[in-house]
């Protein structure tokens, strides 16, 4: 059985994997430029940069700076204006099965059970009935949902839902997972749950995450890399390793705030976005 199912396009999948032999990055933004109403609004400009493999990188900006328009562009759901985005070395022109996603809003069907919401994407890839079932069963472990698999969605919390929709990205086992602010409409203490959740899958899976956030405390938590963007139109202003967390991944959200450089690293990334906000309204 290939990584993507006996059915699923042959040809992709051997390109992917070359590319990744070669070295190629995950994903590449190439002087792109988004632009809507004929021009008239500029979404991003001319930004370039490469997304390192089992790397998590966080987007995070002042409100309307593009993030979640990049995002869509690497997902393949919008295409740029001018320049392009690649996927290890590949012209991304649609969704390709090296990429999941994960949206803000809860995606479930609402008429499938829990395990048949997350069996769902696997089917398409060629594996039998006891092979997406084993899959969905794995996930649904990893995302601590096992307990709910014959719930429905209107069962569920909004946390466990999003659970089920993360469980259903990686049942596809895409090698590069992105997620537009997967937490934006939870309350606190479920946010820092998930949050927790996350670091888990990316030491239990090693996938290439990016995450597009509003959340400050969130990137500086979830991200080996941020990279902060400007107001509108989108711009790079500034793009950091959070070097001083010294290739750590933190458990226990508790743990990172006690870690030196942490205070520093936030306090800077709270005047960044002062500045940009301030800028926008002077």
């Amino acid at each position: 059985m290939g990584l993507f199912g006996n059915n699923f396009n042959a040809a992709h999948h051997a390109a992917l994997e070359a590319a990744q032999k070669e070295g190629k990055f995950p994903l590449s933004v190439n002087r792109v430029s988004k632009e809507y109403l004929n021009g008239e609004r500029v979404a991003v400009d001319d930004m370039s940069f490469d997304i390192k493999e089992h790397e998590v990188t966080a987007m995070i900006g002042p409100s309307g700076c593009g993030k979640t328009t990049v995002l869509r562009l690497m997902a393949g759901l919008e295409y740029p204006t001018r320049g392009n985005v690649e996927s290890f070395g590949m012209p991304i022109k649609g969704p390709g099965p090296e990429r999941g996603l994960v949206f803000q809003a809860y995606t479930s069907f609402p008429w499938l059970t829990v395990i048949e919401n997350v069996q769902h994407g696997v089917a398409i890839q060629g594996y039998s009935k006891a092979e997406q079932r084993d899959r969905a069963e794995h996930y649904l472990k990893l995302v601590h949902l096992i307990d709910f698999a014959n719930a429905y969605p209107d069962e569920l919390s909004g946390g466990m839902k999003q659970r089920v929709a993360i469980a259903r990205a990686l049942a596809q086992d895409p090698q590069i997972l992105l997620l537009d602010e997967p937490f934006g409409a939870l309350d606190a203490q479920v946010t820092w749950e998930m949050e927790e959740m996350v670091v888990e899958i990316c030491e239990t899976t090693n996938k290439t995450i990016v995450l597009v956030t509003h959340d400050i405390q969130e990137a500086v938590y979830l991200a080996d890399r941020i990279i902060f963007f400007t107001s509108q139109p989108g711009r790079i202003k500034e793009d950091m390793a959070m070097e001083f967390k010294d290739g750590q991944r933190f458990k226990r959200k508790e743990d990172l705030l006690s870690e030196p450089g942490y205070v520093e690293m936030e306090k800077r990334l709270y005047t960044m976005m002062r500045e940009e906000i301030q800028g926008r309204i002077s």
